[in-house]
């Protein structure tokens, strides 16, 4: 007993005689090498134990840290992807000749099948590293962007028949490996930031990436149409899709730099999809899933049209296009996301949502009132980034509030895979809604019908679910702003409590 006594003090104060604990190996490091050591110590030994234990720690919450500062990073490089790539998907469509039939495809196929790929990843890391799982998909993901590089340079040379078909494939894809990432990043970033501060770090990192993604989408727009004026606006839509490759590339390279808690998995912490379906209305985060899954199909009876619907039928130009639906929207999310996230951290996520409510159920209205340019980028763009702001922060905030860690990569597979349906759904119909509002309504626009529809769907959605939810952290009690107008019973619910859910 002396002679372990000797070599554990010996292990705690000579540096030299043990390696360098680095962020990538500390946490099997420490767990593997010592922590067997120490639990065999007792009595007066113990106090050589919580000595260890402190420094394990202190070194612990360094390379957390650390590792936040570099998960911003790599959302910054994400963000470049998303703003130079997946924010003129669309637009890229509209530009090789896709029907409305296909635009609508081009999401509602890749939403559907895509959050299948998050039923494989809860699996997949319980035998691998969450670290690991989550850098090979998103390299993957990565890799997906050079056939649609090819499609853009063959479009160079003349029509490609089967372009529309042959993007929507590939998107499919790469939305798949993007949603396989979901699971075990949403679980490993839930062990890294602390719960009463996830308001305030996600606040702060979705501003730091919202000001790059501006930037590039910014950079992107002025491309796209000096290359327009110029006649090669395919080339430099391969331009921009080989940036996307090149930075979600970076992703993948500092997803693998950041340090991982240890999951242990415990048997029993498995519950299939169709349990969870079963008894999704009898409990809270099962509710939340509801709504939020009805609430984005209805958003997606609009969303697919906005995009063709300023190009086609208002004939903006792609800065017009960058300005209105790009930037004015991302420039307020900026500015809001660190405001709702100090809300959210103080008067709760539900608070947060019943706040910000209405303002993105009455977005698609605010579109029949003028087609004119300002007037879209004043109005429903800035109403967008500020409702959107705050729903979707709180939105993703409550998912990790309301699950334990262990089945965290569980409930946001199960969740992401009802939300694509909705979205496919929601997509679908609003197809076939466009395509006959077309032929037979004669008093409005059939895009402009189609966004009305949207817009009363999304709030009959929230008045009936949006109640049913409940907070799940202690909150301070405070009305949200728009329950003094006594649009519904929000000032009822009894938030200050903590609620119960499935997954604890």
């Amino acid at each position: 007993m002396i002679e372990d006594k000797e070599a554990t003090s010996k292990a705690i104060s000579n540096e030299k005689e043990r390696p360098k604990i680095t962020i990538s190996r500390f946490s099997d490091y420490y767990r593997k090498k010592y922590m067997p050591e120490f639990e065999k110590l007792k009595g007066p030994d113990k106090k050589i134990k919580l000595e260890f234990q402190k420094q394990v720690d202190v070194e612990e919450r360094k390379a957390i840290d650390k590792s936040l500062g570099i998960s911003i990073k790599e959302g910054c490089a994400a963000s470049v992807t998303g703003g130079v790539g997946d924010s003129y998907m669309s637009a890229f469509a509209v530009q090789i000749g896709a029907t409305n039939s296909e635009i609508a495809a081009l999401t509602s196929i890749p939403n559907l099948i895509s959050p299948l790929a998050q039923l494989i990843t809860p699996k997949l890391i319980e035998k691998r590293k969450r670290k690991g799982v989550a850098a090979t998909a998103v390299l993957l993901q990565a890799l997906m962007w050079l056939p649609m590089i090819v499609v853009a340079l063959v479009f160079m040379k003349g029509d490609l028949i089967y372009a529309p078909i042959l993007i929507i494939m590939f998107w499919t894809v790469y939305a798949a490996l993007g949603n396989s990432v979901g699971p075990a990043w949403n679980s490993w970033m839930g062990d890294l930031v602390p719960s009463d501060k996830r308001g305030k770090y996600f606040g702060r990192r979705n501003t730091i990436c919202g000001l790059v993604s501006l930037t590039s989408t910014i950079i992107a727009g002025i491309l796209l149409q000096y290359s327009k004026t110029a006649g090669i606006v395919f080339m430099a839509f391969a331009i921009l899709f080989s940036l996307a490759l090149i930075f979600r590339s970076v992703s993948s390279y500092l997803l693998r730099k950041q340090y991982e808690p240890e999951l242990h998995v415990e048997e029993g912490y498995y519950f299939s999809f169709i349990d969870f379906v079963k008894k999704m209305k009898y409990n809270n985060f099962g509710r939340f899933t509801i709504y939020i899954s009805l609430l984005v199909l209805t958003v997606n009876i609009a969303g697919p049209f906005f995009t063709p619907y300023v190009l086609r039928e208002l004939k903006f130009s792609y800065i017009q296009f960058m300005i209105a639906m790009l930037v004015i929207p991302g420039i307020v999310t900026m500015l809001s996301m660190p405001l709702w996230g100090k809300f959210s951290d103080k008067y709760g996520t539900i608070k947060t949502m019943q706040t910000t409510w209405i303002i993105v159920c009455i977005l698609p209205a605010l579109w029949l009132i003028s087609d004119n340019f300002w007037y879209i980028m004043i109005v429903p763009q800035i109403a967008s980034g500020l409702g959107w702001a705050g729903f979707n922060l709180a939105a993703g905030n409550f998912i990790f509030d309301a699950t334990s860690r262990q089945r965290r990569s569980l409930c946001f597979a199960y969740h992401a895979v009802l939300n694509g349906i909705g979205v496919f759904i929601g997509a679908t119909l609003g197809g076939f809604v466009l395509k006959y509002a077309d032929l037979n309504i004669k008093f409005m626009d059939a895009f402009l019908f189609i966004f009305l529809i949207s817009a009363v769907f999304r709030i009959l959605v929230s008045l009936i679910f949006l109640p049913k939810i409940k907070e799940v952290r202690q909150v301070e009690k405070a009305k949200p702003l728009l329950s003094y107008l006594h649009i519904y019973p929000f000032s009822q619910l009894d938030t200050k409590h903590s609620g119960t859910s499935l997954i604890k």
